[in-house]
């Protein structure tokens, strides 16, 4: 590699200024000698721009917008002379990309809970479930609402056998409807941000049946794109039912997820025995399943067509099968709701497809690049998604895997014995390398770490591609003639095996570790020292194993929250001297309960004593309320107004979830009903030197559009709790 060669790239050492040696004259040699992995790296810079989008504490004004849109312009002119400036123009493009999308899909949103309120609007999509539906509504009227502040979109769920009204159709009923639930801890996951890109501005349940209502007179057509998103999701709920009609028992629930994507059917004890055997996946529409629906749509069309010998021996039949399989992928996304991982592995697989049609070898790490590149602009807040995270991990490690094995090309065997073993054998290791590359990710979202994941794949995984999704496929086709019932059973069949598998699995002697949660400092060091050690091929891509070592151990000497506290008040939970949280109620019985003990790494929580010590001592109550003693701290949890009182003159903390506490001179914090209102869940860490950090959900979440403070409701709408009610919604 010349100097030449690096002048022409703009990383020569006069590119950078006159005098440049040693370290970094190392370095751009070796950017310069990985020239052709350099592409491999734009979604990674698209990527930084957007997380340093969405890290800000604060929304960027439009204005200010103006000036990185121009210069990511001139970057962009720069870097067809020089690539080099494509370092700058990528994170650029990635910001301003995340701030458009922000301002497109901007919708009002509901900011504190209404009372009982009749609702109509258009039904987008009716979700089946155990007992109950859930509506996806627009195009809304809701009463005592200004129809500036009515949201876009709202969730409603509704009890009973009541059947599901067709999308399309325009349904009234009445229903108490709240903002989306803010994160249950500081840095938790933040649902009103993922709401705020799906315009959904409220969720609620509703207080009696629906009915079907003739639309208003003014209200304007479906067009085309409605009409068929309408008609996509009227074909995946009239397939969900005949499926689960045709498919009895717990299988019936996988069955329907596995070809509609409708998950809300599958029992809880199975989905927690499959997550806790690593087949999680299997139930979440992704790469492998469009992967086995385009190759079983190839295969058997080139079958049939091989068996016309007029076709066979005149017509390219294999591009034909191509384009086949390429159509069957893109209906499979559209059925199953085309999620992010979906629609990677539909570009993934159209671009290889496209280049079987076209004479030309496709799947690369390129593929993957181009892949992630489309999903970022597209939707650059999936990037913020565990489904974009965990697939695009799972794939750019099985890649980089199969390249390194591509460099030792092995002897084509003809005996079937050894052709079979070294199947099984590649299997192992791409569920491996898979598993390892989504732990990080599992770690940092669940706290759990599967030890059998390996074996349970091994099992399911051929029975779904080989007997599964096959006979799925076929009762698809056989629906429409009311012949699906063979092809059903054979399908529920293997899902039973299935089952099988991951009730055993599960239950086998420590199937699952309870750790506390990655924090993302960690995260992001071992992604980067992954990205390291999987785009680059020279040795120096090893240096990727010092980031993922630094990784891991930043997760272990992580500082952890001592003192826990729910935004509404009803859950506080303190560490005791042995490490282990206690919770001032059963954590089971709350989704915030099993939120904290995924965090802190439990599987279960004891409960404050009604009187005396905790089991280590830091904790002890009586009938006026709580001390906790921690590295020299006195928190004080009172009961009682005398005991507040007390605790004001000598604790160094005072939390009063249930009540305000203005006049607490002698306590350095306080944290009451009224804090928590404004500020959100709280999470207290105790200094050995008698200092305090405290952070909050406010405090991380910053002034963003999907956080906007309340606005009073000015008619006056009577909330549940019997106060003044507010719908409001984001400036």
């Amino acid at each position: 590699m010349g100097r030449e060669r690096l002048e022409e790239t703009g990383l020569g050492e006069a590119g950078i200024g006159e005098g440049v040696r040693g370290p970094l004259s190392v370095l751009l040699r070796l950017l310069a000698a990985e020239r052709g992995r350099w592409m491999l790296w734009s979604p990674v810079g698209l990527g930084a721009g957007i997380a340093i989008y969405f890290a800000l504490p604060f929304e960027p004004r439009p204005a200010s917008l103006l000036a990185p849109s121009l210069l990511v312009l001139l970057l962009g002119v720069a870097a067809i002379r020089r690539r080099a400036w494509l370092v700058l123009a990528l994170p650029l493009l990635g910001f301003v990309l995340a701030a458009a999308r922000t301002a497109e899909v901007a919708a009002p949103a509901l900011g504190a809970e209404t009372g009982p309120v009749e609702v109509s609007g258009r039904v987008l999509q009716a979700t089946p479930g155990e007992g109950k539906r859930r509506l996806l509504l627009d195009r809304l009227d809701i009463s005592r609402l200004p129809p500036d502040r009515v949201p876009a979109r709202v969730r409603i769920t509704i009890r009973g056998d009541q059947p599901a009204p067709e999308p399309g159709s325009r349904v009234r009923l009445r229903a108490a409807l709240l903002p989306p639930p803010p994160p249950q801890m500081p840095g938790g996951f933040d649902f009103p941000r993922q709401a705020w890109f799906q315009r959904l501005g409220a969720v609620g349940y509703a207080l009696g049946p629906w009915r079907t209502v003739e639309p208003a007179i003014d209200e304007p057509p479906h067009g085309l794109r409605e009409r068929a998103m309408l008609g996509i999701n009227a074909l995946r709920q009239h397939l969900a039912e005949r499926i689960l009609n045709g498919v009895e028992g717990p299988a019936g629930g996988i069955a329907a997820a596995l070809l509609t994507g409708e998950r809300a059917r599958i029992d809880e004890e199975i989905n927690r025995a499959m997550q806790d055997a690593g087949l999680a996946h299997l139930l979440a529409i992704s790469g492998l399943h469009l992967a086995m629906v385009a190759g079983i749509v190839f295969y058997v069309a080139r079958l049939l067509l091989a068996c016309i010998p007029a076709l066979s021996l005149r017509w390219p039949i294999k591009k034909w099968a191509a384009g086949l399989a390429l159509l069957g992928g893109f209906f499979y996304m559209l059925l199953t709701g085309a999620a992010v991982p979906t629609q990677r592995a539909f570009i993934m697989s159209a671009i290889a497809l496209v280049g079987l049609m076209l004479d030309r070898g496709a799947i690369s790490m390129r593929l993957i690049a181009w892949a992630a590149i489309l999903v970022l602009a597209m939707q650059p807040e999936s990037l913020l998604e565990i489904s974009f995270q965990m697939s695009f991990a799972a794939v750019v490690a099985l890649i980089a895997a199969y390249e390194s094995w591509s460099r030792s090309v092995m002897p084509r065997e003809r005996r079937w014995p050894v052709r079979v073993l070294r199947h099984l054998a590649q299997v192992l290791a791409s569920t491996l390398v898979a598993s390892l590359a989504t732990a990080p990710f599992a770690l940092h979202y669940f706290g759990r770490f599967v030890d059998y994941g390996l074996l349970a794949n091994l099992l399911a995984v051929p029975l779904t591609g080989f007997v599964i999704m096959p006979a799925g496929l076929l009762a698809l086709l056989l629906i429409p003639f009311g012949l699906e019932g063979p092809a059903l059973a054979v399908m529920g069949a293997g899902v039973d095996l299935v089952i099988a598998t991951a009730r055993w699995v599960a239950t086998l002697p420590g199937a699952v570790q309870v750790l506390p949660q990655l924090p993302l400092p960690a995260l992001l060091s071992i992604v980067l020292g992954g990205l390291w050690l999987c785009l680059w091929r020279r040795r120096w891509r090893r240096l990727g194993g010092i980031a993922i070592g630094a990784g891991l151990m930043l997760g272990i000497l992580w500082p952890r929250p001592d003192i826990l506290i729910e935004g509404e008040g009803r859950l506080v939970a303190v560490r005791d001297r042995s490490g282990t949280f206690i919770f001032s109620a059963p954590p089971g019985r709350s989704r915030t309960g099993e939120t904290w003990l995924r965090a802190v790494g439990q599987a279960e929580g004891a409960v404050f004593p009604r009187i005396g010590a905790s089991t280590a001592g830091a904790l002890r109550c009586d009938g006026e309320g709580c001390i906790h003693r921690l590295r020299g701290h006195l928190v004080a949890l009172p009961r009682s107004d005398g005991a507040l009182v007390e605790d004001c003159r000598t604790a160094d903390i005072v939390i009063v979830p249930d009540r305000s506490a203005r006049r607490c001179p002698g306590a350095r914090h306080v944290i009451d009903r009224t804090e928590l209102r404004r500020e959100g869940a709280h999470a207290i860490h105790l200094g050995a030197d008698g200092a305090v950090r405290i952070e909050t959900v406010a405090g991380w979440r910053g002034e963003r559009p999907w956080s906007a403070p309340a606005r009073p409701f000015s008619s006056g709408a009577a909330g549940r709790r019997g106060g003044p009610g507010s719908a409001p919604g984001p400036d």
